[in-house]
């Protein structure tokens, strides 16, 4: 067996602990030394461990993770950052003209790979001491595509363009005005159609530093294509855009592979990887501690190896439970219960935008998505909602005695203490009980980071621990804007699991704006579909059934969905296929029955 030993040093913490790994290690005790410090911070020696696990039990700070893997896979070790770190196996294969999606969970090993792709990491086959050389590492790979990849990355005949996956970084390393800085990279003289694709044409003129998430990233995703390369690799390009804005950026990057370009896409939103894709890899393991990268797959095949977590070819199983969608669109007419809440003809007005309410209101027991592109109004009808905001004319009857649960959009670290703290004062003795532990803390992967100073958390833990404290307060009404960023697949999923749970077993109200797709077929009960024009004007349209809810706002977005027949996840139909022309002529966008000829 191969022994992988990692240790999280922002969690280790020898000098509060005692270091009971190393007062408890048997082959210590047996003047073995299997474990040692180094300037204060155990080194385990993975050739000496046991696997017996008692150093991982005992810690206190969860800082250690011990994990036994068959002895086949150390042959095919990547990559390894240093002693008692990361260790990923395998890489993906490129191949020209086509789009290879990598799909899999955070930590798991995508960013590396892409990376060592890129020659932005040199690959070491996890020897750190003494990284072989170009030649040995071409050597390796012989007889394989990665054999000539390397061969061209070593002798510069390869050029590389990597879309990074935080793009809202950018502008501490890059300064100036939008149109000045794409026309610089413009090496393909493509950047008159891609801004036009990509609706580039209002930020033109503004500086980056001005810009918001999703502005960010459609000028990084613009700038990437316009670059002359060979391999352009993206990391989320997805991230921070609304359904319409992936969809053209999708359109934009499937581009370069009719061209003959190497594609490499890491990206969460699954109806975006399985229109974006040709081809499939899958990342398994455990975040953090070792990544083990599948064999490549047809794109339909390679998401539902992924949802049912387990890989035939291979014969692992890497996940115990499969995903699993709805079988069939729910009811037309939903039974939930009493009226929770109702709103009138709300209207709120600033300089540049207006929004205006159609009336509506929501029953007890059900969860409303809302839907929409970026800069209609989603935010500031929830904010009404949560009467942050008050409207000009109009009101929601919210305001009067339901109590109230909101999670921003935009997440600050303000609180000055432990995750466990903060979310002890909001639950209070709910805290201890099993069910809080079990259905929010435990699924949402909370506990590992309850010691954890909020200040601290990365953009995907911050996001966690707010729904887990907006779901922790004993509302009537819970408001959760745009719940899944940051987040990976399985993470996307069980939170919304998580979310019905909650709105099920205390009857209450959930709005959730939501721009993947999957995620609100996955939670919603009724869709509430935002319409206007972004920038100016917003009409929130009361809440209608799910089919009704899609198809309406697919037939704006000019896409249809079909459903996969395994694990009945929503797929998007190519442009222009049989069955998208067949779906729009009947006016069915979203929920429609297919043969097992259309598979």
């Amino acid at each position: 067996m191969v022994r992988i030993a990692v240790l999280d040093e922002d969690r280790c913490k020898p000098k509060r602990c005692g270091r009971p790994c190393y007062r408890f290690c048997p082959p210590v005790r047996n003047k073995i030394e299997a474990i040692r410090f180094e300037k204060d911070m155990p080194l385990i020696v993975e050739t000496l461990c046991v696997g017996c696990g008692i150093c991982v039990k005992k810690c206190p700070f969860d800082a250690l993770s011990i994990v036994n893997l068959p002895d086949e896979l150390e042959e095919e070790c990547s990559h390894r950052f240093g002693p008692n770190t990361f260790k990923l196996f395998r890489l993906p294969t490129p191949s020209s003209g086509v789009v290879l999606g990598l799909l899999g969970q955070n930590g798991i090993g995508k960013t590396t790979a892409l990376k060592i792709l890129s020659g932005e990491i040199k690959l070491n086959m996890g020897n750190y001491k003494e990284p072989p050389d170009w030649p040995q590492l071409i050597q390796h790979f012989r007889g394989s595509t990665l054999q000539e990849y390397f061969q061209k990355l070593s002798d510069d005949k390869l050029k590389v363009v990597h879309k990074p996956q935080y793009v809202d970084k950018i502008p501490r390393v890059v300064s100036g005005k939008v149109g000045d800085l794409l026309e610089k990279v413009d090496e393909r003289d493509k950047l008159g159609p891609i801004t036009e694709r990509l609706q580039l044409k209002p930020v033109w003129d503004r500086t980056l530093e001005v810009l918001s998430g999703g502005e960010l990233q459609t000028v990084a995703i613009a700038a990437t294509i316009c670059r002359e390369a060979d391999v352009y690799l993206f990391d989320e390009p997805s991230s921070y855009l609304d359904v319409k804005q992936r969809l053209q950026a999708a359109r934009a990057i499937r581009s370069l592979s009719k061209e003959g370009k190497t594609v490499i896409v890491a990206e969460h939103d699954l109806a975006i990887l399985d229109y974006l894709s040709d081809q499939i890899c899958v990342f398994y393991g455990a975040p953090g501690v070792y990544g083990i990268v599948s064999h490549v797959h047809g794109v339909r095949v390679g998401i539902n190896i992924y949802l049912q977590g387990f890989i035939p070819d291979e014969n692992i199983r890497f996940r115990e439970d499969a995903i699993l969608f709805h079988v069939k669109p729910p009811a037309t007419s939903l039974v939930a219960g009493e009226t929770m809440l109702k709103w009138n003809g709300m209207k709120k007005s600033y300089e540049e935008f207006a929004l205006s309410a159609v009336p509506g209101e929501a029953k007890q027991g059900e969860v409303i998505g809302i839907l929409g592109p970026n800069g209609i109004g989603k935010t500031t009808f929830v904010k009404l909602l949560a009467g942050i905001e008050k409207a000009d004319s109009g009101e929601a009857s919210t305001q009067y005695g339901l109590t109230v649960s909101y999670k921003p959009q935009y997440i600050s670290a303000e609180y000055g203490g432990t995750v466990e703290g903060l979310l002890r004062d909001i639950a209070k003795e709910d805290f201890e009980t099993s069910w809080y532990q079990s259905q929010i803390l435990q699924p949402l992967k909370v506990q590992p980071i309850l010691d954890r100073d909020v200040t601290e958390l990365s953009g995907g833990e911050l996001q966690k621990v707010a729904i887990a404290a907006c779901l922790s307060r004993k509302a009537e009404l819970y408001l959760l804007d745009e719940p899944s960023a940051y987040l990976d697949v399985e993470e996307r999923l069980s939170m919304a699991r998580i979310i019905r749970r909650v709105v099920e077993s205390r009857n209450v109200t959930a709005f959730v704006v939501e721009h993947d797709v999957v995620t609100q077929d996955f939670i919603a009960d009724r869709l509430m579909i935002f319409a206007g024009e972004p920038g100016i004007y917003g009409v929130a349209n009361p809440p209608t059934n799910l089919r009704k809810g899609m198809n309406n706002f697919l037939k704006d977005m000019e896409i249809t969905f079909r459903r996969d027949l395994v694990t009945k996840r929503p797929r998007v139909n190519k442009e222009g296929s049989k069955l998208d022309r067949h779906q729009k002529k009947i006016g069915e966008h979203y929920y429609v029955p297919i043969s097992p000829k259309e598979k």
